[in-house]
């Protein structure tokens, strides 16, 4: 059985608004790019299928989706102890990226509309679906008697630069992996209805279909750009990109155990199936994509996670901040070194894959 540190009780802002978490490697990042640089993409090379797409953005088909049914309308104070503490956080972590989705792609849009109106059209739709799931997710948190501050998260969050490239390939892997986490607890919740304690739940399998459509984007828009999948630089930001988001997704489902033994899902199954069905998945736009079914990946992936909780227990002690630095100094290598075994493993060819992948 995995063991995760108990999750916190929830920290305020003011009254009734949650503290935004502490900023990690491992919460929600915020992120900026060069705009100029992406208003210039020429897709003219895959103009068809983004255009395809676009339209069906425009069709807009969970927009009555989103709505706050009679199962919402009720007292939620029967959910409590760490069940209630590990869901709040499931809402707060989801909402603050959807909500980094939707300020990147407002954005976008918004520079993009002169020089680039096509890909300005799809960033604009996009930002709708984020600015839904985000709000949606806000109001759940309200049923716990808290909510965010996204203004304040707007102002008060730190944005990280990532290159257009970067960016194309960090978002489609967030799209995708974020399908596959919705897709995945949504049919197990409906095969396994007793652990369906909040009906959120049961609005996974349309909210899903966003992130499908968006991640079906950024792989039309990667395939439209020869250098982000036809050269050996692209094949080694593939590999490092898709081991990051495996990396920090292992971690993450760990390091949160007892939100998903809380509706009946055992956490490394769960983690090890959402992976299997990303990586597959990316066949469909990356060059390449890693070995799953290599002896080591996932023990090393878990490893990582080992690592990592000890990181955390260093940084909870009253140790001085140089005794600490020494002390994580062998959990960070071992990290680092675990990382790079993966990396390493020989990758699967997915130019050559690319007929049979479903």
């Amino acid at each position: 059985m995995v063991k995760s540190l108990e999750t916190p009780e929830p920290q305020m802002l003011k009254p009734g608004i949650k503290a935004p978490v502490q900023e990690t490697l491992l919460t929600p990042r915020f992120y900026t790019t060069d705009f100029a640089a992406m208003e210039k993409l020429d897709i003219s090379a895959n103009e068809t299928e983004l255009l395809a797409i676009v339209e069906e953005l425009r069709a807009d088909y969970n927009r009555h989706h989103f709505v706050r049914d009679d199962e919402f309308k009720q007292c939620w104070d029967g959910i409590q102890g760490e069940t209630r503490r590990s869901f709040i956080d499931f809402l707060e972590r989801s909402c603050t990226s959807e909500f980094s989705g939707f300020l990147l792609f407002k954005e976008l849009s918004r520079r993009l509309k002169e020089k680039n109106p096509i890909l300005a059209e799809a960033f604009q739709l996009m930002a709708r679906d984020e600015a839904r799931h985000a709000g949606f997710l806000n109001k759940s948190m309200a049923d716990f008697n808290l909510s965010l501050d996204l203004s304040y998260l707007t102002k008060n969050r730190t944005y990280t630069f990532f290159p257009p490239e970067w960016i194309i390939y960090t978002v489609y892997l967030s799209e995708k992996i974020g399908y596959w986490r919705y897709i995945l607890m949504y049919r197990h919740l409906q095969k396994n209805p007793q652990y369906q304690f909040y009906p959120l739940f049961r609005k996974f399998e349309s909210w899903c279909q966003d992130e499908n459509r968006h991640g079906d984007f950024f792989k039309a828009l990667l395939r439209s750009q020869p250098k982000l999948w036809q050269n050996w630089k692209a094949r080694l930001w593939v590999r490092f990109f898709l081991l990051t988001v495996f990396v920090t997704h292992t971690i993450t489902v760990f390091e949160r155990a007892s939100f998903y033994q809380s509706i009946g899902i055992h956490p490394r199954k769960y983690n090890q199936q959402v992976i299997r069905e990303t990586n597959n998945t990316a066949a469909r736009a990356f060059p390449l994509i890693l070995d799953t079914n290599h002896p080591e990946f996932f023990w090393r992936l878990e490893q990582c996670f080992e690592n990592n909780q000890k990181l955390a227990e260093i940084n909870k002690s009253d140790r001085s901040k140089f005794v600490k630095f020494w002390l994580k100094v062998p959990a960070i290598a071992a990290i680092i070194w675990h990382m790079l075994r993966i990396y390493l493993v020989k990758p699967i060819n997915a130019e050559l894959t690319r007929e049979t992948v479903l």
